[in-house]
């Protein structure tokens, strides 16, 4: 695991994407939700708020506490009332919840721009709300200066985070410079790419660490093909145009990742015990 930057002040607010569609999650497989509530959510494509004894955003926020986040910034769309009565109700006392509206599903470079106001000039995290990352990962990502992506090796992630190889060979692969710094994200990459990479392969899953200056590139950012202005791209933006360097902070941890029906049993499994404390 990458070292923390003794001259890196702590990063204390997260900003956590939860605007997302869900498309893969309304994919209907009868076999892979049993609980009536889970497919009701489920059915809606708020995966966020899947119950696994409580929200799965629950167990997400509960470990940023536990790292040390004290403020998050929850982006939803204007259609997620549930998630604002939930959190109103809920009044956290260990890490403080606000919101930032993104009118539109217009990608996660325009979702980060909707949390603007909210990180002002501090540094801040940046990550989905449909993945469990480990509290060791959001505390490494805390103090290590941002900018910075975690870089997580795809065998913690298979071994550790039961997400099947099939699935994984899919995930944003990474290319790191000898000095730890991050040179490109190859993000869908077909086979012969993913395998020209080798066994010793970090991806993205979408955690990140960044500054004031990311705003810039996610307004200058063009869009993709699919019209969705997306974070990747605004980072190899910064990098290639802006100066903006982003460390890469490798993990040899497990995520786990909820964003299939399928997924559902197995996260809840792997959640059994855990202890959220908002």
């Amino acid at each position: 695991m990458s070292q923390p930057d003794p001259t890196a002040v702590p990063i204390s607010k997260a900003v956590v994407l939860a605007r997302g569609l869900g498309t893969r999650m309304r994919q209907h497989d009868d076999k892979a939700v049993h609980d009536t509530t889970q497919a009701r959510v489920a059915d809606s494509g708020l995966k966020a708020m899947i119950p696994i004894g409580r929200p799965f955003l629950d167990y997400v926020l509960g470990a940023l506490a536990e790292a040390g986040i004290t403020k998050v910034c929850l982006v939803i769309g204007p259609e997620h009332a549930v998630v604002r009565a939930h959190y109103e109700r809920l009044q956290p006392s260990r890490i403080a919840v606000s919101f930032a509206v993104q009118a539109e599903p217009r990608g996660t470079a325009d979702a980060v721009l909707a949390a603007e106001s909210f990180a002002g000039n501090e540094p801040f995290l940046v990550l989905n709300s449909d993945n469990y990352y480990p509290v060791d990962a959001l505390a490494a990502m805390t103090t290590c200066g941002a900018p910075a992506l975690a870089a997580f090796h795809r065998d913690g992630l298979v071994l550790g985070g039961d997400i099947e190889a099939d699935r994984v060979r899919h995930f944003a692969l990474l290319r790191i410079s000898d000095g730890g710094v991050l040179d490109e994200i190859v993000e869908k990459p077909d086979a012969a790419t993913s395998a020209a990479f080798g066994d010793d392969v970090f991806v993205s899953m979408n955690l990140w660490a960044f500054d004031h200056n990311i705003f810039e590139a996610c307004r200058k950012v063009a869009p993709s093909p699919r019209g969705e202005f997306e974070l990747p791209q605004a980072v190899r933006l910064a990098t290639t145009t802006m100066g903006m360097r982003v460390k890469a902070i490798r993990l040899r941890l497990p995520v786990l990742d909820l964003s299939r029906r399928a997924d559902i049993a197995r996260v809840a499994a792997r959640l059994a015990g855990v202890a959220v404390r908002l």
